[in-house]
């Protein structure tokens, strides 16, 4: 097995660096599009550019079948592209708290409402007026300590995710495209729960669960919106027997 890793909101390939040497094969974090090795206009970039972007990554590091795809939080929103563009090659599916829209609907229906209907505002504003929606990252110790959810992160912690090499602005951009998980068909899918998770409350976590497809087996961790860095060996085993 090769393992694709796709990290979320505000992040780039670097947030996988805990997780990395607990895997038990090769594996390809990779940057979207607007970080790290793939500098692009952030005010405008789909669904689609972050499957493009994918799947080079993945043709010009010359993996082949089988692949298992590790997808954190909105980088759920790419999933289903790159697993039809992988053409078969993809043999499971690990989702983190990942974002499942309804079939054909937008990554913004995955947002708590409270948020969901001020940004929607927001970004017609901004289709009307041509100024993108860029959202620069906190980099206060504080709010990253206790951003996740669960426990509070510790100072190595903390500075590990307010590192700018990880921590970057990001768009909504791509939360206003439609996604069809239809397209991932069988193929197994783990989704891990967070049970304390500030970004994406657990409740929500199980209505997207319902959206999939076929029922996933479904792994819930007690803590907060990151595993991977919270918990990357328990996280790690998870992905490897997944």
């Amino acid at each position: 097995m090769t393992y694709v890793l796709i990290h979320g909101g505000g992040a780039t390939a670097r947030f996988w660096d805990r997780l990395l040497p607990h895997l038990d094969g090769p594996s390809l974090a990779v940057d979207l599009p607007g970080r790290g090795a793939h500098p692009a206009d952030l005010g405008a970039i789909t669904v689609a550019d972050a499957v493009a972007s994918v799947l080079s990554d993945v043709e010009a590091a010359a993996i082949a079948a089988p692949i298992v795809i590790v997808a954190h939080s909105s980088g759920g929103l790419v999933v289903p592209g790159v697993v039809a563009g992988l053409s078969g090659r993809v043999r499971r599916i690990v989702l983190s708290a990942a974002l499942i829209p309804s079939e054909g609907s937008c990554g913004i229906e995955c947002m708590q409402e409270r948020h969901r209907d001020g940004l929607a505002r927001t970004f017609a504003a901004s289709q009307r007026d041509g100024t993108p929606i860029i959202l620069d990252r906190n980099p206060d110790a504080e709010a990253v300590r206790r951003g996740y959810g669960g426990d509070p992160l510790d100072d190595e912690t903390v500075a590990y995710v307010s590192d700018p090499a990880r921590l970057v602005a990001d768009t909504v951009h791509h939360y206003f495209q439609p996604v069809y998980w239809s397209t991932v068909g069988a193929i197994p899918v783990t989704y891990v729960t967070n049970e304390r998770d500030r970004p994406i409350p657990i409740a929500l976590q199980h209505e997207m669960i319902e959206r999939l497809p076929h029922p996933p087996t479904v792994v819930a961790f007690a803590g907060g919106h990151a595993p991977a860095v919270t918990d990357a060996v328990s996280f790690a085993a998870v992905v490897n027997r997944s």
